[in-house]
């Protein structure tokens, strides 16, 4: 197989391959990494996720819960080539970690358990290395349990990631007496003895060699369907060798025409030496695609992976360590030594490199040099952020910045001392500047501090991590909804006098004024003034009021909005009409009339027929048909008005105007009744009645 399979490098860069690995949560992307890792001699003790003691499983938070939630790079050597591995996460709320890391991968293998198939995140996750061209070889997992079925698992790929599974291997026994495979290419057995790490080489069993020449002739059929020079080598030979098999799944490999399968039970390390001799015939190397493009002034340049070109770089992740500043790189083209000087692109900013960093997750080593189609750390740079293409100052180049979700999820989070309050802003920071997809921002009305998410989860793991490594109680609740009153009834010819005498000069100031509700149609014209939720306007004739006291008076009406008289919210939907006043020779100022229109304005809304309204949000929802009539139901149940619904392949797109206090938990609930399938976008769209008064300061239900 090796001989077939392997051949020696031409070049360094022909021997990387950068690759991730990508799959549903609990499908075993962690232990695979782990085999990887054991089997390339990178770690000599083999790590397990239920013991904690995995090596990118690094943080405290992943190893407690039993879940990877950073991606993490390592390195490894194999049969000459150096592996560039990053581990991601599975579950859905860390999806953009996922979506940087594709961002500077050349390839990846894809997990699947063989008992679940294809599940509602490695299909998801499938779409993202879709939409990056990312080539992808499948292994599927687990074929030591029980209900494991590799043709079952096949099957789901096949029909719901809409691609052509090339399988080139055949197990021997199932569940509990899996041994081995059956290699299709070379038609020979890889059997491993119990508590042995490598395969022994043996001839096909018996039983197995009429489905094995089966198998092999419908992989011929299939390959050559797809491949040119197959299909001449089977029409004249009626076969297909293995030599030209191998360049043929290369190429629809790196194509993305299709897609080898392989097999094994990685707990067992069976089934991962054939992964890695897979990942080295299959998978590209940085000159096997296309050179990366970017923009200088507006012009698209391509620079090609030669360490001798001007260097380019992409920072895909920074963490901050106890160490200092780490942010890690794709070098693209060129060549970086450590203690040089390189420019951010970006902001013009000129950086040093002050260390250079092998990653091994948690650990790292110090090299002197990187070059093009490497993954490495460094530390040493001040301000570069995620997205940040650092270069050659001669040679400036902006690549194009992975693209991070909106948030969907939020909470509100305080220090639970007032002493921390500084504190806690310091690790807001640095907390998003490590994670792009979370976002920090001030409600203007309610004064909290609003963090935002992917999810949930997301959101639980970023406020444990501020506690754990800040040593910060923090209080954490759901964001107040920012409610606003309107007049439904208005009052006409209201009079406030407002007089006051102290002594000194004193305060005079009459006022009539109209309160009604704003019309659609009302504008901005030469007697009116004000925005799109409050018009102000005079009548006054006779200059009974001043042109400098209609304008103190518009200020008081302003002032008065802040707060309506059902519950304090401010005021909007809004005509105030001057209609007439009168002034003291002596005692009439701006601050009187202001102070006049203040208190006219809260008695006519006090007199008025007031309505609460709440904010709304236009809901886009894609989920699969047949879960179409439960997220319906589920919108029902949230206030929502479905205002339409398009059918596309297996997939339905509700839109509805749903009330966002109803939003807050949506996209698990969500994700709960479509088996994660579904997906949700929203946008702010302004605001309706609510069903009912809500008291001042109500959070969010």
């Amino acid at each position: 197989m090796r001989t077939e399979l392997h051949r020696q490098p031409t070049s360094p860069q022909t021997a990387v391959r950068n690759l991730g690995i990508l799959a549903h949560v609990d499908a075993g992307k962690t232990t695979v990494t782990e085999r990887i890792l054991y089997l390339t001699g990178a770690v000599h003790k083999r790590g397990e996720v239920h013991d904690g003691t995995t090596v990118t499983d690094y943080d405290s938070q992943e190893r407690d819960r039993g879940i990877t939630i950073f991606a993490a790079a390592v390195s490894c050597t194999w049969d000459g080539h150096r592996i560039n591995l990053i581990d991601t996460p599975g579950h859905v709320d860390f999806s953009d970690e996922v979506e940087r890391s594709l961002r500077v991968l050349d390839g990846a293998i894809a997990v699947f358990d063989a008992v679940a198939g294809v599940e509602p995140q490695s299909e998801s996750v499938w779409r993202q290395a879709d939409r990056h061209g990312v080539p992808r070889i499948a292994f599927v997992n687990k074929l030591d349990r029980a209900g494991a079925d590799l043709d079952a698992a096949v099957a789901s790929i096949r029909d719901r990631l809409h691609t052509v599974p090339l399988v080139v291997q055949l197990p021997i026994g199932s569940e509990d007496g899996f041994t081995g495979v059956v290699d299709l290419l070379r038609m020979r057995a890889l059997v491993w003895a119990e508590g042995r790490d490598t395969y022994e080489e043996v001839q096909v069993p018996d039983g197995l060699r009429a489905e094995a020449r089966r198998r092999r002739r419908l992989l011929e059929e299939t390959v050559a369907e797809l491949h040119q020079a197959a299909l001449e080598e089977f029409c004249a030979e009626s076969c297909v060798s293995e030599r030209t098999l191998v360049a043929a799944l290369r190429d629809l490999t790196r194509t993305g025409k299709a897609v080898v399968v392989l097999c094994g039970s990685a707990y067992r390390n069976r089934g991962i030496e054939p992964l890695l001799e897979a990942v080295v015939a299959f998978l590209p190397s940085p000159l096997d695609v296309p050179p990366v493009r970017g923009t200088l002034d507006g012009t698209v340049q391509e620079r090609a992976a030669d360490p001798a070109a001007p260097f380019a770089a992409l920072v895909f992740k920074v963490n901050s360590t106890a160490t200092g500043r780490l942010a890690f790189l794709r070098v693209y083209s060129g060549t970086i030594r450590k203690g040089e000087t390189v420019l951010d692109a970006g902001t013009r900013r000129h950086e040093r490199i002050g260390r250079i960093l092998r990653v091994q997750a948690g650990r790292h080593s110090d090299v002197d040099t990187a070059v093009a189609g490497d993954i490495v750390a460094v530390i040493g740079l001040k301000a570069a952020r995620t997205g940040a293409t650092l270069c050659a100052s001669a040679a400036p180049l902006v690549l194009e910045p992975p693209v991070s979700a909106d948030p969907v999820v939020s909470v509100a989070v305080e220090a639970r001392r007032s002493g921390d309050t500084e504190r806690l802003v310091t690790a807001l920071a640095r907390l998003v500047e490590e994670d792009p997809s979370l976002r920090v921002r001030t409600d203007p009305e309610t004064g909290q501090t609003v963090l935002s998410g992917m999810g949930e989860l997301h959101l639980e793991v970023a406020v444990e991590k501020i506690r754990r490594a800040h040593d910060l109680e923090i209080g954490v609740g759901r964001p107040q909804v920012a409610y606003r009153e309107t007049v439904a009834r208005g009052v006409s010819g209201l009079v406030y006098r407002h007089v006051k005498q102290d002594g000194g000069v004193g305060q005079f100031a009459h006022v009539v004024l109209d309160a009604e509700p704003l019309e659609a149609g009302d504008g901005l014209d030469a007697g009116n003034s004000g925005d799109a939720g409050f018009v102000f306007r005079s009548t006054v004739v006779g200059g009974r009021v001043p042109q400098e006291y209609i304008r103190a008076v518009e200020a008081g009406c302003r002032d008065a909005l802040a707060e309506g008289p059902l519950g304090g919210h401010p005021v909007t939907g809004l005509r105030v009409t001057l209609t007439d006043g009168a002034t003291h020779s002596k005692d009439s100022s701006e601050m009187a009339f202001r102070t006049a229109g203040r208190f006219a304005l809260r008695e006519a809304l006090r007199a008025s027929a007031m309505v609460l309204l709440e904010p709304v949000a236009e809901v886009t929802v894609t989920v699969p048909d047949d879960a179409v009539g439960g997220v319906l139901g589920d919108l029902a149940a949230r206030r929502g008005r479905v205002s339409g619904s398009t059918t596309r392949t297996g997939t339905a797109v509700i839109t509805a105007t749903v009330p966002l206090a109803e939003l807050f938990g949506y996209a698990t609930r969500l994700r709960s009744r479509t088996q994660g399938r579904g997906t949700f976008t929203s946008r702010p769209t302004g605001y309706a009645p609510a069903p009912k008064p809500v008291p001042p300061g109500a959070p969010a239900r």
